[in-house]
């Protein structure tokens, strides 16, 4: 059995923060659980550009509002409390926060812990 805290994780390695967001990785791919759970903070005002092309990702959004735009087809989606997407196709997104969101985000195959966005806004597949 893992059991964790979020408080535990903040100032550790388990928390990853990038241009907008700050992730805290409750579980990686080390726990062998066959996906990685994440609560990831992204903060108000900005705009992520993300293309997930090793991983899917379904997120779940508990506070703020903001839009998902799928960058392929331009459609866009307003995101708030109790809003799920799931990127089942790999899809280049990004992600505009009208006010600070709170995301519980699920990834498979499983982060390592230590990934950020490439220039492509991809996380590297790594072992």
């Amino acid at each position: 059995m893992i059991v964790r805290k979020l408080t535990d994780l903040i100032g550790t390695e388990r928390e990853i923060c990038g241009e907008t967001w700050t992730s805290r990785r409750l579980l990686l791919k080390g726990d062998g659980m066959g996906f990685s759970l994440h609560d990831t903070i992204i903060h108000a005002g900005s705009t992520t550009k993300m293309h997930y092309q090793h991983h899917l990702e379904a997120v779940y959004c508990i506070q703020g509002r903001g839009r998902i735009r799928d960058l392929t087809n331009h459609r866009v989606f307003e995101v708030e409390v109790g809003t799920m997407y799931a990127l089942s196709g790999n899809e280049q997104h990004e992600l505009i926060a009208d006010e600070e969101m709170r995301m519980v985000c699920v990834f498979n195959p499983p982060v390592v812990g230590t990934e950020t966005h490439d220039t492509t806004g991809a996380y590297p597949l790594l072992d």
